[in-house]
């Protein structure tokens, strides 16, 4: 593996602007030198500049060391012999910083991949099941995130299936979210399919746009750009017990209504696509433009002119520093405010050396990833745990979330020195976790102080012809009205009707406004039916939800590989499984600080349970779906 001689990189700045103990990882691979694991370890940093707090003295060293392996490489040095397992485990707990639990170590290890291959592929080669996947066909619904993945997996098992979305052009969420601001809240490295990163992200949390490429390049090295039917919509799905399969009523893009079967439905519709409208008076009334967040009209000149914000949510976060600077004034009307977790690169352009070195040194990026995941997957999940015994205010659910809190207090105190008065409105009294948290690097809290910028925490009373009505204050005045108040996130699968067997609808008969799913993915009564970021796929403080839906796609593939290799046309979850996996889902979430009696938000639906959120650590999520077990269904 030659390193690319025609990029001309500055190895110096390079190796300056990499990632030190990744950079340490991979050097073993260049000397087979371990000697660097008895020394100094990796600090886990929270807020930390990801550089391990390691000695100065022997980061100099380090890159000394590295630079000349990776000339002596350029010149023709092979690599080193593989590490052992043995010594590839103490790299692992070196560069965590701490000892990984041994249980996570085979998922660890599959993540890693430094074989380079993809260990969540189909493997389908086996001539009866050959056969068996020419009989079926999958209808998946939804062409983002998911939806590629899943047809990507469907493709190389060799199954048939027809992908269809309502927009002109793949990328889900990332194709309709146009607002100023726009950009993930996980490290751009982390998400990318484990089997397709991008050494080129141009931030470190890249923006809708990069975003949006990514997935748009993905589909087209995939070769699914052209075989997806667009601005295509599922109106129903009804499942037919005579010829088991489902009847999907299409409507395409002209308005004309047909019928197609299928043998499997995959909904890829995701659970933040449907705009949700506050429950204000007056909604409606106003007179001047007025739209929501994920609907951004983007023939609405700002400049100038007085606007209003209602909702200071995750997407609010994100697009107000975007336009006060434009506008004349802003009110921005806050009912509870976010945790700010710190995120000094929040904003920042990857440097071009740690792409170099991403692209060109062997296995650094794959230390790199692996350093990210671990870091994100459960670092703070214990922070986050409710203590049944804890006797303390209720502003936390157990000391460690207590001392959370207190010390993201203190940094948000930090950047209000200078306004005191503000610093009541920014610290939320709900506990860390309770609601979504957002990535901060001040310009929240900049934007917030700015002169032509008022943060009101007085309650909304109504919504009039010319702007926002307060309890206290009276009539705040608007000439734009903008929404930032999410989505109906609850209401899963909401865009098509869904009706299973003896002809109940999944909605009305079923669900009736509390979700549940086995695994998040099926529902007794509804037979191969697969929901992708289903109820209780969330995740709030441990990972990205790409890990969540390659673990849910390789068991839907593994669903589909049972009903060919036992020659069966159907296989639905039974529902004492299911009732048994959702009372251990909600004694979960009662543990945990979003399932808190005294917090409100959008992880719990209108019954008041946590319908969204994941309440165990990641490594139960990726057990759990390995593989199907044929006990949990009724196959027929």
């Amino acid at each position: 593996m030659a390193l690319d001689s025609d990029l001309h990189a500055d190895l110096d700045q390079a190796l300056a602007e990499g990632h030190v103990p990744s950079l340490m990882m991979a050097l073993i691979h260049l000397t087979g030198d371990v000697s660097d694991l008895d020394g100094p370890r990796p600090l886990y940093e929270m807020f930390g500049d990801g550089q391990g707090g390691l000695p100065a003295d022997l980061v100099d060293s380090l890159r000394s060391r590295v630079k000349a392996a990776i000339q002596a490489h350029r010149h023709g040095a092979p690599l080193a012999p593989a590490p052992d397992e043995p010594t590839i485990l103490k790299m692992m707990d070196f560069i965590s910083g701490a000892e990984i639990p041994r249980r996570y170590l085979p998922l660890m290890m599959e993540e890693l991949a430094l074989d380079g291959a993809d260990h969540k592929k189909p493997d389908w080669r086996a001539p009866e099941l050959g056969a068996q996947a020419a009989a079926i066909k999958v209808l998946v619904v939804g062409a983002g995130m998911s939806g590629l993945l899943t047809a990507i997996r469907l493709d190389q098992a060799g199954v048939a299936y027809e992908i269809i979305d309502m927009n002109p052009d793949v990328g889900g969420t990332w194709h309709e979210n146009v607002y100023p601001g726009c950009r993930v809240d996980n490290p751009s490295h982390l998400y990318a399919y484990s089997f397709a990163p991008n050494h080129d992200w141009p931030s470190h949390y890249s923006d809708r746009n990069a975003l949006n490429a990514y997935f748009r390049n993905v589909a087209d090295r995939y070769g699914l750009r052209g075989r997806i039917r667009y601005q295509t919509k599922l109106e129903e799905a009804r499942w037919d017990d005579q010829t088991q399969q489902w009847v999907a009523t299409l409507k395409d893009r002209d308005g004309r209504l047909h019928e197609e079967r299928f043998t499997a439905l995959v909904s890829a519709v995701g659970q933040l696509n449907q705009p949700s409208m506050p429950d204000i008076k007056g909604v409606g009334a106003f007179k001047g433009p007025a739209f929501h967040s994920a609907r951004w009209d983007r023939g609405v000149d700002l400049t100038g002119k007085r606007v209003a914000v209602i909702g200071t949510g995750a997407s609010a976060f994100q697009f107000v520093p975007e336009i006060a600077s434009r506008t004349a004034h802003l009110d921005v009307f806050q009912r509870t405010p976010p945790w700010l977790a710190p995120t000094p690169d929040y904003h920042d352009k990857v440097p071009d050396g740690q792409k170099w070195l991403l692209h060109n040194m062997p296995f650094y990026d794959r230390w790199y990833r692996f350093w990210m995941f671990w870091t994100m997957t459960d670092g703070i999940y214990d922070g986050v745990r409710a203590d049944p015994d804890w006797a303390g205010p209720p502003t936390a659910v157990g000391e460690v979330n207590h001392m959370l809190r207190e010390l993201l207090a203190a940094e948000i105190a930090k950047q209000c020195q200078d306004r005191p008065d503000l610093l009541d409105k920014v610290v939320p009294t709900y506990p860390m976790g309770g609601k979504r948290s957002v990535r901060d690097n001040g310009v929240w809290i900049s934007a917030l102080k700015r002169p032509n910028v008022d943060l009101v925490t007085d309650p909304i009373v109504e919504i009039v012809e010319d702007g926002v009505v307060t309890r206290d204050a009276g009539l705040h005045r608007a000439e734009v009205l903008i929404y930032g108040t999410g989505f109906q996130a609850s209401n899963f699968l909401r865009t098509f009707k869904v009706v299973g067997r003896e002809g109940k609808a999944l909605h009305d008969d079923v669900w009736k406004g509390d979700a549940r799913a086995y695994l998040g993915m099926t529902v007794p009564g509804f037979p191969n039916l697969f929901i992708l970021y289903g109820p209780n796929t969330n995740i709030v403080v441990n990972g990205s939800i790409i890990f969540f839906s390659e673990c849910s796609v390789r068991y839907l593939m593994g669903c589909l590989e049972l009903l060919a290799r036992e020659k069966r046309h159907s296989l639905e979850v039974r529902t004492d499984v299911n009732s048994a996996f959702n009372e251990k889902v909600d004694a979960g979430n009662a543990q945990m600080a979003w399932g808190a009696k005294q917090v409100s938000s959008w992880y719990k639906n209108a019954t008041g349970r946590v319908s969204q959120n994941w309440p165990f650590p990641l490594i139960d999520y990726w057990n759990a779906t390995l593989r199907p077990n044929p006990d949990d269904f009724i196959i027929r």
